[in-house]
């Protein structure tokens, strides 16, 4: 049996697969809120006894960089161990990867209907490719081509500076930077980037908060308040925010696509992109493709979104799985 997790900031998920000749068969998946835990260590011992599992392997994908089988969550009071984590557990082999890490494990286990496609790229389109995952907070990972398949690898590239393309957006950089000092490309591409793009808007006199646009976002998830009303034509001021905020995505993506020449294709991953897809489909791609003379190497790049929530977590169970055997 394998455990495989997949960490974020607002919810652990965890799933114990059974290897088999078809592949990885999913046997049982539990979701847990993860700041009702004081440690993730905690969550997996539950999770292990309650299913009265039998674990030889483990792989957890964590929102934070990892080194050296450590990690310190970026968007949770946790620090995690691999080492500690097999130990309690009395596992064989247990191992810590970057949350983003996992979902590129898992990007090759997807189907077509896994996927919504943005832009079909080139014919035969082939090469390095590349992950950014906007969520409670924005992850990014690459996968490098060696001409016969994909290594995942880690980023943490959703910290890098916020860099403005417009007027409008060179403000939003001023008014954050008032408040946080250094601004990066994850307070404005995220769930709470959202609400901060909101938050500018109305602050700065650009459009008017409506009553039920201000209920919605103090009485559940703020983020979700704005997209909703957005996409349902509620709210001006959220369908403003929104659409701000996909351009900023597409700008990211692009730049991340630049930096790893990801000829293989771009997939925008975590909670929030299946629920705009609307939204992406109107204005993600202008932004992305807005790279100069390098606009036909962006146009030739497939574009997808991935739909399938579980895609970490069968990245993180393919990642034992390899590693287990000794093939990666």
């Amino acid at each position: 049996m394998i455990l495989a997790g997949d960490v974020g900031g607002t919810n652990t998920r965890l799933a114990g697969f059974e290897p088999g000749p078809d592949g990885l068969a999913l046997a049982v998946e539990r979701t847990y809120p993860s700041r009702h835990f004081a440690s993730l260590d905690e969550i997996v011992a539950a999770f292990v006894a309650d299913q009265g599992l039998a674990v030889e392997h483990a792989c957890i994908g964590v929102a934070g960089p990892v080194r050296d089988g450590r990690c310190a969550t970026t968007n949770l009071p946790w620090r995690l161990d691999e080492r500690s984590l097999a130990a309690r557990l009395g596992l064989r082999h247990a191992t810590l990867i970057n949350d983003l890490e996992a979902t590129a494990f898992g990007v090759p286990l997807l189907a077509a209907g896994d996927l919504a496609v943005l832009q079909e790229g080139a014919p035969g389109a082939a090469g390095n490719a590349a992950i950014a995952a906007a969520g409670t907070g924005l992850g990014e990972a690459g996968l490098f081509w060696d001409g016969a398949r994909h290594h995942p690898f880690a980023t943490e590239g959703g910290h890098t500076d916020f860099a403005p393309r417009d007027d409008e957006q060179v403000e939003l950089l001023r008014f954050l930077r008032g408040e946080l000092g250094r601004v990066s490309w994850e307070r404005v591409v995220s769930g709470p980037g959202l609400v901060n793009i909101l938050r500018f808007l109305r602050d700065t006199g650009r459009a008017v908060e409506e009553s039920e646009l201000a209920g919605a976002m103090a009485a559940g998830d703020p983020a979700a308040a704005i997209a909703g009303a957005a996409q349902a034509g509620r709210s001006p001021l959220a369908a403003r925010a929104l659409g701000l905020f996909v351009r900023l995505y597409g700008a990211e993506a692009g730049d991340l696509a630049l930096k790893v020449m990801a000829t293989g294709g771009v997939y925008l991953g975590g909670g929030i992109p299946p629920k705009i897809l609307p939204a992406l489909a109107d204005g993600f791609l202008p932004a992305f493709r807005d790279k100069g003379r390098m606009r036909p190497l962006m146009e030739a790049m497939p574009v997808r979104v991935i739909l399938d929530p579980r895609v970490a977590l069968l990245g993180a169970a393919r990642c034992a799985a390899l590693r287990g055997a000794g093939t990666e």
